[in-house]
């Protein structure tokens, strides 16, 4: 639920979620089901690409992609040709080199859609899955803005809750009991994945928030949501637990709960961002409380050898995923990694190839270009570019999800973003090693402790180091 919507389409949003979420809930995945679906979309994801092109791009007439393929000369029947010719991958590559894709700018609705002589005004809601149900929304993080609001497919959560129960197979993580760090809506990591575990009939899951939950606020419309969701969630006999508001400053109590956990001979696993892990395992340092053992899964944000290293002086093992709020989950961690941000790509769920971009004179990455194959994925993307790139290798690492068929990895995964204050430009990963490593070894403190923000002042850019 959202601000911009008028009070109708409100309530009918929120009919639509009370009507779809016992039903949903009362049909749990069971660890075959996981396997199955899996296994079976790896090998059909030429057939569910054509599918959603055909329903989702040609079959509306307004879709700025549709423009964009009949400007390049491309119909339904010439694109089924190319696929088989040149294999998904290799028929995405060519379609980019034609101009069928989107820069980030463009898929957020910040700049026009500019090919030759097409011009193309689209704004970000232009590229909602229309073949994907609303039952819900959510709002994704911004870095550089506003976050995205978006629509929330039961279905949705219900493909990524598959990939959480065979990540926790992979590592031995099925018996662990179970807790997330993450906010309350509008974003949408905590209620995504306490559903997904209630989808998976897992109960009992803590689920620590950084945000209060607030009826008597401006934030009514987002408590209002999670308390439908609770109480959907009841009503099916699978609860998902009420949140606890646990700020970024009271870190020990999440630490608590793990030491707590570690004492009765059950480490737990944790869900939670790179940097709120950090916060834990420093706040268990300091307090002297024992969660050793304890496991965490992290995302949001890149996961590095500094985080890394307050960690494990705590006793904790942590892998990362990676998400975007778009498509939600692109990779899984691998329980084999080579790399400690070492991911699978989910190929069932989403097409990747990179292309490289040229931010600055001298600077070129090859960036990753997105291509999403389910009709219940938030937006639809078409070789949209994003500013994150890293090492994409094709290899057999023998763990679960490798043997499911999912052998493409990535890993050394950043965002080739930029501040840029006074004609100085900054790459976003050397940022990264400056508050990471060099500034800690100077001056004390661990990662968490250092932050660059940008901003203007006076029209002028701006760019402060907190600390």
């Amino acid at each position: 639920m959202a601000s911009g919507m008028n009070p109708v389409a409100e309530l009918a949003l929120l009919a639509r979620l009370m009507a779809g979420i016992g039903p949903w809930l009362r049909t749990p995945l069971t660890a075959e089901e996981c396997h199955r679906r899996a296994r079976e979309g790896r090998v059909d994801r030429v057939g569910a690409f054509l599918r959603v092109v055909e329903q989702g791009v040609f079959s509306v007439p307004r879709s700025p992609y549709r423009r964009l393929l009949e400007h390049a000369g491309i119909g339904m029947l010439d694109l089924r040709i190319l696929v088989e010719r040149e294999g998904l991958e290799g028929a995405l590559g060519i379609l980019h080199g034609t101009g069928v894709y989107l820069s980030l700018d463009e898929f957020k609705g910040r700049r026009p859609i500019t090919r030759g002589s097409l011009v193309i005004e689209a704004r970000s809601r232009d590229f909602d899955n229309p073949l994907s149900a609303r039952h819900f929304m959510s709002e994704t993080g911004g870095s550089r803005s506003r976050g995205t609001r978006i629509y929330i497919d039961l279905g949705h959560y219900e493909r990524d809750a598959t990939y959480d129960y065979l990540f926790a197979e992979a590592f031995g993580l099925t018996e662990r009991p179970r807790g997330a760090w993450r906010p309350t809506p509008p974003y949408g990591a905590g209620i995504k994945a306490h559903l997904g575990l209630a989808k998976l009939g897992i109960r009992d899951v803590r689920w620590f928030s950084q945000t209060p939950l607030r009826l008597r606020s401006a934030a009514w419309r987002h408590a209002l949501l999670t308390e439908a969701i609770l109480v959907g969630s009841r009503l099916a006999g699978r609860p998902v637990r009420r949140p606890e508001h646990v700020p970024l400053a009271e870190a020990w109590k999440v630490a608590a709960w793990l030491a707590e956990c570690r004492a009765q001979g059950h480490p737990a696993l944790l869900n939670t961002n790179a940097s709120s892990g950090v916060r834990v395992a420093r706040a268990a340092l300091e307090k002297g409380l024992d969660i050793s053992g304890s496991f965490f899964r992290l995302g949001g944000e890149p996961f590095t050898r500094a985080k890394e290293e307050v960690l494990v002086r705590a006793g904790v093992r942590a892998v990362c995923h990676y998400t975007m709020g778009e498509s939600g989950r692109i990779g899984v961690a691998c329980a084999a990694g080579e790399e400690i941000d070492d991911v699978h790509i989910l190929e069932d769920k989403i097409a990747l190839i990179q292309r490289p971009r040229s931010r600055s004179e001298g600077e070129a990455v090859p960036v990753n270009v997105y291509t999403t194959l389910q009709p219940t994925t938030p937006k639809l993307m078409l070789n949209v570019e994003s500013d994150d790139f890293g090492t994409l290798v094709r290899r057999s690492c023998g763990c679960l999800f490798d043997q499911l068929g999912h052998d493409l990895h990535l890993s050394g995964i950043r965002s080739w973003e930029k501040l840029t204050s006074e004609g100085m430009n900054f790459l976003g990963s050397d940022l990264l090693r400056l508050v990471e490593e060099v500034l800690p070894s100077r001056f004390g403190g661990t990662p968490i402790d250092y932050q660059f923000l940008e901003e203007e002042e006076e029209g002028l850019p701006k760019v402060t180091l907190l600390v």
